[in-house]
């Protein structure tokens, strides 16, 4: 879908399967407070994680198609499980900047005191299956130091809003039961989704473990884009929410946008107790 570079473009677009990308705009929202978002969650097809490659693919390009035609000037895949499957071909279809997710192995490594200790990479299932992932723990040359864990029952207590910190511990405590902690220094939430549960894992994991993200390095990538293309800092902060194509309006969808960004808010505040 190429687009006339005499249309205006002036806000940002996000997309995720779900509420994971809220994380990664609220990033957006504190370092670039002068722009206008749309955001597109796919919640009529969430979770993306379990689907087959090419069912990601069909509802990711159709998410596009809609969010391109609000002439965006930029897009933010905000979504491990899409990007992985789909960005490539993603920035041949479409003629605007798409920035894309990953889990943060590369900073993970850098930091990591890899003569001692190892990386835990955290994600969806489908995320953990694609070559992407694998490609860039290869290219890394740190299959020996960099281990891999599903949680993906994470996305569903996500999207259900269900912060429940006795029944999400036990899910945890679960999925962790084959790990010894005492081998890694980093953990790397590898799913957008999965910061919202950051406290609860790091209380898990002790903070003896740094955990890490991709949401500052991806905000900080679209700054520098946008910043080269003498776009930056044409709004005010506004952003319309879309589910499924359909816009938010003001009652229950909107709410639940707002208990998602408090619970970002709690968690930042925790966090600096860590």
């Amino acid at each position: 879908m190429k687009m006339s570079n005499k249309e205006e473009r002036y806000k940002i677009g996000f997309f995720d399967s779900g509420i994971g990308g809220l994380t990664v705009l609220h990033k957006a929202l504190e370092m670039m407070p002068l722009e206008d978002y749309i955001y597109y969650a796919d919640t009529e097809n969430q979770p993306y994680g379990i689907k087959t490659k090419a069912e990601v693919r069909e509802l990711v390009f159709k998410a596009m198609d809609f969010i391109v035609s609000k002439n965006v000037k930029a897009i933010v895949v905000a979504c491990n499980t899409a990007t992985s499957v789909a960005i490539e071909d993603l920035r041949k279809k479409y003629d605007i900047p798409i920035i894309g997710m990953e889990p943060a192995v590369k900073p993970a490594v850098r930091y990591t005191d890899i003569e001692n200790k190892k990386v835990l990479v955290t994600a969806t299932k489908l995320t953990l299956k694609e070559e992407k992932l694998h490609n860039l723990i290869s290219a890394l040359d740190s299959e020996s130091i960099v281990d891999l864990l599903e949680l993906q029952e994470l996305v569903q207590f996500a999207e259900r809003l269900d912060f429940d910190e006795t029944r999400i511990t036990k899910y945890l405590e679960n999925q962790f039961k084959e790990i010894d902690l005492k081998d890694y220094q980093t953990l790397v939430l590898g799913c957008t989704h999965f910061i919202f549960f950051k406290d609860m894992i790091q209380k898990l994991v002790t903070k003896e473990i740094s955990i890490i993200d991709g949401n500052e390095g991806t905000i900080r990538h679209l700054q520098n884009i946008l910043r080269t293309k003498k776009s930056l800092n044409q709004g005010s902060g506004k952003v319309e929410f879309y589910n499924s194509g359909v816009i938010a309006k003001e009652g229950k969808d909107l709410e639940r946008y707002q208990i998602l960004f408090r619970r970002l808010e709690e968690i930042e505040k925790l966090s600096l107790g860590y």
